[in-house]
């Protein structure tokens, strides 16, 4: 085994036995916030989100606007999550320490999809941040 394999195969070892605790906190809350989304259904969504949320969305193009606050944050993702004819898939879902990204397709009711990510953090068991970036949007 050389240098880089070595390396690897610890590193490897050290994310798969070692995960640490505000990692796991985090992978439970965007697995709920994730929830939302693939049962259409906002309920949990204030439980979810802090009082100081800030969202920086994907439009308008170039650089998008910004929510803040968990009510211009709640009701952002609840037209989201329920917008008639439309759903989510999820890709891939990352999760360090207090930040995930989530890797998703969006799907309108026209059947035309838009790929894109979301860069979260989590702090006090909420969701504070989201960043929103899309593939030809």
């Amino acid at each position: 085994m050389n240098i880089h394999e070595s390396i690897a195969a610890t590193v490897e070892q050290i994310i798969e036995i070692y995960p640490d605790e505000r990692s796991k906190e985090t992978a439970e809350i965007i697995r709920r916030f994730n929830d939302v989304f693939l049962r259409r259904d906002p309920n949990e969504l204030k439980d979810l989100i802090a009082e100081n949320c800030i969202i920086e969305k994907i439009a308008p193009a170039p650089d998008g606007d910004r929510c803040v606050g968990r009510d211009a944050c709640v009701a952002l993702w609840a037209g989201i999550a329920t917008e008639a004819g439309a759903h989510f898939d999820l890709e891939e879902v990352f999760v360090a320490g207090d930040r995930a990204t989530i890797r998703w397709r969006y799907w309108r009711d026209d059947g035309q999809s838009v790929r894109g990510v979301n860069l979260m953090r989590v702090n006090g068991g909420r969701i504070v941040g989201a960043m929103g970036y899309a593939k030809g949007v």
